[in-house]
């Protein structure tokens, strides 16, 4: 399926960061990156929010796009995602609002429930009312962002009493937003109860996979009923990508770190990803064989998002790789910089003109050669007539 407009492209970066190494220096790698995907031409970076497990080392992504913006001139940043239980919506919304003005106009809110069960815990909340939270939150939220008269509630977990943004959005009218989905209808129910973007963060898995159109119909559905609307170029889908120049180096690029990340997925988030294997390399076949990501080249990747087109059953607006560690930090660049080099091109267009233009001159070849042929000996005759005129007679 061809889009009818060019996808964009980025990151979300949780972090996965294995425990027993500098967590600072790992910080710092995460401001590197996204340096790098700004040099690129990637257009967005998600920042996570966890507190607890060790990996996912991030507790403010508001703090750490503050950071990253500085060091960025174009690439756009993301709270990927604030978990919205976890916040006074007035705090975030003012938050939201200044970040918005720092970056002027770079910054985007994502929200969603919350996802380790060990930060609810901390925090005394009931895992099974966290999407009835995030909801109450995020129509607080947009209250509050609407601005037209002062928000008053009382939920219960949360109290607003004539409570307003003294700043107004930088963007207008307001930044971009977007609801974080997995499985559960919930995100895309809020989304579209409001009108806002979607970000499907478990895209490749096969159960987020089976329900992409799915979630859409209940987007749809609910702007309906709402009166809102809603656009897939503003729905991100999310997935891992490791890529090299061949596939056998790819898999010895991740050699360095898979295994670590496989263990903290399947004992901590718990995801059952390469269930079973044992080796490396049983790893890779078990992820690449499930749809759930891509080690290998360029030409897999493409495959892969292509694949994602067709099973959206009309397109979305952003494909988001994964960060992730598994390679070393030479291989991790590189394999960012051919996604811009030679995946992004098929997405977005932008290799089309020029193989046109390479296309009609070779077909104007012998021609052409002909004529610059004739032009130099043209311009070889026209010299040695002006040296003889210039001869003197004898």
């Amino acid at each position: 399926m061809a889009l009818d407009w060019p996808m964009r492209f980025g990151i979300f970066m949780a972090p996965f960061h294995p425990t027993g190494q500098n967590p600072t220096l790992a910080l710092e790698r995460d401001l590197e990156l996204i340096q790098w995907l700004d040099e690129l031409g990637f257009e967005e970076a998600w920042i996570g929010e966890h507190h607890s497990a060790g990996y996912e080392i991030i507790a403010s992504p508001e703090v750490f796009i503050g950071v990253a913006a500085e060091r960025t001139r174009r690439i756009k940043l993301g709270t990927g995602v604030s978990s919205l239980p976890y916040h006074q919506p007035l705090m975030l919304a003012d938050r939201m609002v200044l970040l918005d003005h720092l970056t002027r106009g770079r910054s985007i809110l994502g929200v969603g429930p919350g996802q380790l069960a060990s930060d609810a815990l901390m925090m005394g909340i009931d895992t099974s009312e966290q999407r009835h939270m995030m909801e109450e939150s995020l129509e607080a939220i947009m209250a509050l962002l609407e601005g037209s008269e002062p928000v008053t509630r009382d939920t219960g977990w949360f109290k607003l009493q004539d409570a307003r943004l003294q700043l107004r959005p930088y963007s207008h009218p307001c930044f971009d937003i977007a609801v974080a989905a997995s499985i559960s209808p919930s995100g895309p129910r809020a989304a579209g109860r409001f009108g806002l973007g979607l970000l499907s963060i478990g895209a490749t898995m096969q159960q987020g996979f089976d329900i992409l159109a799915h979630h859409w119909g209940v987007m749809e559905e609910r702007a309906r009923e709402y009166g809102t609307t809603v656009d897939r170029r503003k729905w991100r889908l999310v997935g891992p990508m490791h890529i090299a120049d061949t596939e056998e180096q790819a898999r010895k690029d991740v050699a360095f770190g898979i295994g670590p990340f496989l263990d903290y997925f399947n004992k901590v988030l718990p995801t059952p990803l390469g269930a079973g294997a044992e080796t490396v390399d049983e790893m890779i076949d078990a992820v690449n064989a499930s749809g759930w990501a891509v080690i290998g080249t360029p030409e897999q990747a493409i495959a892969q998002i292509a694949r994602l087109v067709d099973q959206s059953a009309g397109g979305f607006g952003a494909y988001l790789v994964m960060a992730n560690e598994w390679a070393n930090r030479e291989a991790t660049l590189h394999s960012y910089e051919l996604l811009a080099r030679y995946v992004m091109p098929v997405f977005q267009g932008s290799a089309v003109a020029p193989e046109a233009s390479r296309a009609w001159v070779t077909n104007q070849g012998a021609e052409l050669v002909g004529k610059i042929g004739s032009a130099i000996m043209q311009a070889i005759s026209e010299h040695v007539a002006e040296k003889e005129a210039k001869q003197p007679s004898s």
